[in-house]
This record gives structure tokens, C-alpha cells and sequence, in this order.
């Protein structure tokens, strides 16, 4: 299935080959099938060395040598001499910080050494990395589940897409007939998710969403809790992290969505469990959402990290946690959770395309789901499940903010009413940071 982050090999390659590039990304969201593909279509020699099967690569570089000697011990425990053709993509690499440390040789070498490594739990080593990690001498990039986008090119729609750009830049109505098309497609991509397993199975069902495996998500999630209990520093911490990834479904339906560590349990306290919520963000299994005070640029300076939200990475995982029906989101029925799924589909496709989250709030009087930053400045987007027009929470803030426009997401049409930018469920891919890349 084609990804976005093809580009994103490509411009290293182009560009920045000789330092290394480090992948980091959550468990199963086809990080090794991509690069693994890249490699062999742009390279003449490909070694590929899996560290969670591969021991002795982490024994060699374990050793108390010099890096240049361990990478000749590494030739020839593969039997593989590398070659100014050489690729080498070093997966599972959180397994060694030994290696990781050695990266900073493969960027400075004489040699031109070309160097990919990945990790489905990276984030959460660097976070506790013990040795000295090469700053500087590694590109890192982050890559996220399919986004609506993909789906769209993986179920063989790709052509549409061009289409729904020109919509969204002219704030021209697609043909209705296309529009509810899509609108379908969407729920569909909402109720199943962006894995690629889930996707690759679904299109395999030929889009029949009650012929869709949901023990695939399930594994998935089965999965992240043995992570959790690999990759933490002890038994206590691995149930507050449990914990707090099986509450977000329940704080995000909360009227007050901001997330509290006090709801988990009785007498829990922040402190308790801050690790806990560290190792969650650089997971990349949830997404966090900030508070700020003030809107002003940049909104970084002006959140308030005791106040979040929490999405989970995907929309599938979601609906696997609370077990609900798919097809009662591909028949767009009405259930208490809709909004919630919505408003984490729209975190994840936002956060795919690098944009760092936040909300504003005042009492009960108006929230703002999302604040971006963009090159029209900061917009404020308001979220709706279904044809609603009514935004009583962002015509007031609009009202007393000074604002180029705001954003209604929903499935209603493209359009543009009182300073209000119409956009479809369908299209939040199109929303960007950069004009270049709208």
C-alpha cells in the first residue's frame, strides 16, 4: 500500500544520505514494510537486521572496541561486506543503545555509509536514554497509522484526491453524489482505522464492514500491553500506564474533556503517575492536546502543560476499546460516543501532518476543540460528528478574538460563511501548516 512517508525516504535520500535516519513510530504501523520496500527498489545491496531476532549484532556491538572495528566483527558475523552501494536498515533498534550510540561513526566516517533504523517503542528509549545519544548526527522523523488520505489511495481512489484539494483551497462544494461517496468511505475508515493490517483487511472483505476481522485490533492492543510491560521500569508503573491508556475513551466523553489523573482511581495524584503519562506520548500510542491561556503566537509559549486532552493513535483501537459496533458508524446511527471518535479521528489526521495540538476553553461557556498554527495563522476548528451548522463556541470566540477565519469540520460541503471556512470530514488531511504544502 502506497504511504506519504515514501516521500520522506526519498528527501533523505536526495538530500541527506549520509546521516542516518532514524524512524520512530508506534507498533504495526507498517514502519519495516516501507522501508524495507524503499530499500530494495533504490539500492543495489540491502542488509536488513532485525535486533529483536538478531542477538549477536547487539552482543558485537556491546563490546569494549572501537566502532570501525565492530562494524568489520559485524561484515563478517553476516558474511556481507559493505559496499559504497550499501543500505543497511537496523530495525528493532531500540534493542541496543549501544548501536545508537554508534551512529554518530556512521554519520562522521569517511566511508559514505547509508543507515535506516527504526523502533516500534524508539520514542520511549531515547526518552530514558542512558548513553550518549549522537545530536546532530541523526535525522529523526515520525510515522503515524494511514491517514484518510492513504485509505482513500490504498482502496484504489486515488484520483479523488486532487479533487478534494481544489475543494478545499476554493471553498467550492463537491458534487453531492461524490460528497456522500466520500462521506461513506470516511465511516468506513473511521469504524476499521488506520493499521494497515485492518486496512489491508478490509479491502480484502471488499469494503464489508461485517466481514471485517476485529480480533486484528485487538491483537494489536494485546500487544501494547505486553510493550508496556517489557519496556517499563517496573511492575507498578506498567498498571499506571495500562490504567491511564484504558481511561482516555471515558474522559474524552466527558463534558469536560481535559484529562484527570484524579478520574483513574481514588486519590491518584499527577506525580504518581507523570512517568507513566511520559511514556504514553513518546510511545506515540496516545497524542496530547494542550490547554492555552492566551491566543498569540507561537501557542507552544502559551499552553499550560497541567491541562491536556488525550487521543488515542487511531480510530480503530478506539472502537475496539469500547466495543462498539462498526456498522453502527457506517450507518451513521446516533450513539453517545460518535463525537468522541470523531474529534480523535480529526487529532490523528491534524498530528499526521505535524501539527501540534491545542484547545481553549472558558468555564462552560464555549470551548475550541483545536487551535493550529498555520501559515493563515492561528485558526480555531470546531468539530462536529454531522451536518451541523450551528457554532455557538467558535462564533464566540471569533467574536472576541482577533481571527483571519475560522474552521468548521463536519460533513457538511466545502464553503465559506460568515468568516467561517466549511470543511468536510473527509478532507482534514488537506488542513497544513505550510502554504507550499496546501
Amino acid at each position: 500500500m502506497l504511504r506519504n512517508f515514501w516521500k520522506e525516504l526519498e528527501k533523505w535520500k536526495n538530500e541527506n544520505e549520509q546521516t542516518p535516519l532514524m524512524v520512530i513510530g508506534a507498533r504495526q504501523i507498517g514502519k519495516t514494510y516501507i522501508i524495507d520496500k524503499f530499500c530494495k527498489k533504490n539500492y543495489g545491496d540491502y542488509i536488513y537486521i532485525n535486533l529483536m531476532e538478531d542477538k549477536g549484532i547487539i552482543e558485537i556491538f556491546e563490546e569494549n572496541i572501537n566502532t570501525e572495528d565492530k562494524i568489520k566483527k559485524m561484515e563478517l558475523y553476516l558474511n556481507h561486506t559493505i559496499k559504497e552501494n550499501t543500505i543497511i536498515f537496523f530495525d528493532e533498534i531500540q534493542k541496543s543503545e549501544s548501536l545508537i550510540e554508534s551512529l554518530k561513526y556512521f554519520c562522521e566516517a569517511d566511508f559514505p555509509y547509508k543507515i535506516i533504523c527504526a523502533g516500534s517503542l524508539l520514542g520511549v528509549k531515547l526518552k530514558r536514554f542512558s548513553k550518549s545519544f549522537p545530536v546532530g548526527k541523526v535525522i529523526i522523523k515520525y510515522m503515524y497509522p494511514m491517514t484518510f488520505e492513504e485509505f482513500l489511495m490504498a482502496i484504489g481512489y486515488s484520483d479523488i484526491i486532487e479533487e478534494i484539494r481544489k475543494c478545499f483551497l476554493k471553498n467550492e462544494k463537491m458534487s453531492n453524489p461524490i460528497h456522500e461517496k466520500l462521506l461513506n468511505y470516511y465511516r468506513l475508515f473511521l469504524a476499521t482505522g488506520g493499521m494497515p493490517i485492518a486496512v489491508k483487511n478490509i479491502i480484502e472483505n471488499n469494503l464489508n464492514v461485517l466481514e471485517f476481522n476485529n480480533d486484528l485490533l485487538a491483537s494489536i492492543i494485546d500487544a501494547y500491553f505486553a510493550d508496556m510491560k517489557e519496556y517499563t521500569l517496573n511492575y507498578y508503573e506498567n498498571i499506571k500506564i495500562e490504567k491511564i491508556y484504558r481511561n482516555i475513551p471515558s474522559q474524552l466523553a466527558k463534558e469536560n474533556k481535559k484529562f484527570q489523573i484524579s478520574k483513574i482511581e481514588q486519590y491518584a495524584r499527577r506525580r504518581d503517575y507523570e512517568s507513566s503519562l511520559d511514556w504514553l506520548i513518546a510511545s506515540s500510542l496516545v497524542i496530547p492536546c494542550y490547554f492555552v491561556e492566551k491566543f498569540e503566537t507561537p501557542l507552544k509559549g502559551f499552553m499550560d502543560e497541567g491541562k491536556f486532552k488525550l487521543y488515542l493513535s487511531d480510530t480503530g483501537l478506539l472502537t475496539e476499546l469500547l466495543e462498539i459496533p462498526r456498522n453502527k458508524i457506517l450507518l451513521n446511527e446516533d450513539f453517545q460516543y460518535k463525537g468522541v471518535i470523531t474529534e480523535n479521528y480529526v487529532a490523528n489526521e491534524l498530528h499526521a501532518n505535524n501539527i501540534s495540538l491545542y484547545y481553549w476553553a472558558k468555564n462552560q461557556v464555549a470551548e475550541i476543540d483545536f487551535l493550529v498554527d498555520t501559515c493563515d495563522g492561528i485558526i480555531p476548528i470546531e468539530v462536529k460528528a454531522n451536518e451541523n451548522k450551528k457554532s455557538k463556541s467558535l462564533n464566540y470566540f471569533m467574536e472576541n478574538n482577533k481571527v483571519n477565519y475560522g474552521m468548521r469540520i463536519s460533513a457538511n460541503n466545502f464553503g465559506f460563511v460568515n468568516n467561517i471556512k466549511s470543511v468536510p470530514l473527509y478532507a482534514t488531511f488537506c488542513i497544513k501548516k505550510d502554504k507550499e504544502n496546501n
